[in-house]
């Protein structure tokens, strides 16, 4: 059934107008039934796409989206979520861990069951998870979708308002007056209107009738706010884009260079320093303990210019900066920035000035061996040395058998296949350990003598450093006492979330601080009809149209321009 919006002053409005466009006549029948009832001026009653009859699959999802309960349930919703991301630490907070299996074994020994559902459900990365992010792009498309629903026909109104309204519209303001008027129409007009100009106020006037206006702009305000928050959101979106965003912890030892993960930039631990509090500068209750004073990390920033990516040969870097990292005193460059976070004092091996002895003849001859990252190949004297197996962290597993505990060094073990004169053609294994204990020496030995009862080796060679220490002091190896703990950021999308964040700033302020005030009048007759309105702070409306009256001759009290009380 087609829908008659044709108002009695001849203007065709769209289906679902509530207020005639030109002449602001009630279309509503609720509200042309309850002629007291006040009109809802939100969006001066014009048609909203929302409003559409017989809605479609495409306007049903635009309806979805515009609602606003509907984004009032998404952000109840995101910050549910959000807070559950909070009961246990994100996984990017940790330091020495990686792979989903060491997370896995962290939230099961510390956190217990609990922490395993809570690593099982993907709480353990809320704000990465494809579920809060979708959150996240609903709450910034409900934010599109009511601004343009609201603001558009909001703008085509309030653009083209007619001067001469009706006069159900007028007496169904907030603020009303009627009365006979007992000087001259024309004069009178003139004089109101003057007086409104100096409160600021645009006058129009035309035919008996007056519009008067003030801080329209005070309107576009929430929709300010929501660009803000749109260009807010965009920002926090794109963190998630690896080259905008990064906060990651580096471990370094003295010496150590690394590169940094994602990134063509390598970043070497020149040396650690650390000073200590003396006992006579610490409280009674800290005495005797070793409590840090200053650490710094004279670090060396490099990028990576040519083999980046070929694994056959070594990258070629170039020095970009230098810098001594202190806490709040980081590394920056071109937007990353490499802040100091902690350290660790432990005895770190690096590398090892080894021995390959021959059994028969001595010592054959020295080779340095890394602790981590290894080469391949050995050349010492008239044999080679061929890395066949490397576990960084060794360790057996249920069934005895070698593995690794981490990808980290700290007990190392490197299985050879040595070649040469009187060698058999096969080669012979050997097994050695650099960082000698009690359990590494029995591992040691009963793995090589293991290789002997199988045929892979005759016990032949041996591999040890040569006086290891000297007067106290470690000799053939390169160690660090200390181990550096730096925290990587990047983050291309902040200035934008501050961007965002300033704007919608801006329309909080226009909204809060100012209000849009109408003033509509007509004289028919001798008989004055004045309506006024205003989104907010009637107080002061009130008190704009009595001073206005006031002026021009018709006292009366701002209270009495409360609606329906004056009406005679």
């Amino acid at each position: 059934m087609l829908q008659n919006t044709k108002c009695e002053c001849g203007h065709q409005n769209p289906v679902g107008t509530v207020l005639c466009e030109s002449c602001g006549k009630p279309l509503d029948e609720a509200l042309l039934k309850d002629k007291d009832a006040l009109l809802e001026m939100r969006y001066d009653g014009v048609a909203r796409r929302s409003q559409k009859a017989n809605p479609q699959l495409v306007d049903r999802i635009w309806n979805f989206f515009s609602s606003v309960k509907i984004a009032v349930y998404l952000i109840v919703i995101t910050l549910i979520g959000a807070a559950f991301g909070t009961i246990l630490p994100q996984e990017n907070t940790f330091i020495n861990l990686t792979e989903r299996s060491e997370f896995a074994a962290y939230y099961k020994e510390n956190h217990g069951t609990f922490g395993v559902i809570y690593h099982a459900l993907g709480l353990s990365r809320t704000y990465e998870s494809w579920w809060f992010i979708a959150l996240l792009v609903m709450i910034g498309t409900s934010l599109v979708v009511c601004s343009l629903d609201r603001v558009l026909p909001l703008y085509r109104a309030l653009s083209k308002q007619q001067i001469r309204k009706h006069p159900q519209f007028i007496g169904r303001q907030h603020v009303v007056y009627s009365g006979e008027l007992q000087q001259d129409a024309r004069q009178w007009l003139e004089s109101f209107g003057r007086e409104l100009k100096r409160k600021r106020y645009r006058v129009w006037q035309e035919d008996g009738a007056l519009l008067a206006e003030k801080n329209r702009f005070s309107r576009w305000g929430p929709y300010i706010n929501h660009i803000g928050l749109i260009v807010f959101l965009l920002a926090v979106l794109g963190r998630s884009i690896p080259a905008w965003h990064m906060d990651q912890y580096l471990a370094l030892y003295e010496g150590e260079t690394r590169q940094i993960p994602g990134t063509n930039y390598y970043l070497k631990n020149e040396k650690f320093t650390v000073d200590y509090y003396p006992d006579e500068e610490l409280a009674s209750n800290q005495k005797g303990k070793k409590v840090a004073k200053l650490y710094e990390t004279q670090a060396r920033l490099y990028e990576c210019v040519d083999a980046c990516d070929d694994p056959s040969r070594a990258p070629v870097l170039e020095e970009v900066k230098q810098h001594d990292i202190r806490v709040n005193s980081a590394l920056s460059h071109q937007g990353l920035k490499v802040y100091q976070n902690s350290f660790q004092e432990r005895v770190r091996f690096i590398s090892v000035h080894a021995t390959l002895k021959d059994a028969g003849a001595g010592t054959i001859g020295s080779f340095d061996l890394r602790m981590d990252q290894p080469e391949r190949d050995y050349r010492v004297g008239e044999y080679e040395l061929r890395l066949i197996d490397y576990y960084p962290d060794f360790g057996l597993d249920e069934q005895t058998r070698p593995m690794t505990k981490s990808r980290e060094p700290n007990n190392p073990a490197f299985v050879f296949r040595i070649t040469g004169p009187g060698v058999q053609d096969t080669g012979e294994v050997h097994i050695y350990f650099p960082m000698p204990n009690e359990r590494s020496q029995y591992y040691e030995t009963i793995l090589n003598e293991s290789f002997k009862q199988r045929g892979d080796s005759t016990g032949r060679f041996s591999i040890a450093v040569e006086n290891p220490i000297v007067d106290g002091q470690m000799n053939n190896i390169e160690y660090s006492a200390y181990t550096t703990f730096l925290n990587i950021r990047m983050d291309k999308a902040m200035p934008y979330v501050w961007v965002g964040a300033a704007i919608s700033m801006i329309g909080l302020i226009m909204g809060f601080y100012w209000q849009h005030r109408r003033i509509w009048l007509r004289i028919d007759g001798g008989k004055l009809l004045l309506g006024g309105h205003t989104n907010k702070n009637t107080y002061g409306l009130r008190a704009d149209v009595a001073g206005a009256l006031g002026k021009t001759g018709i006292a009366v009290e701002p209270k009495a321009l409360d609606n329906r009380r004056n009406v005679r």
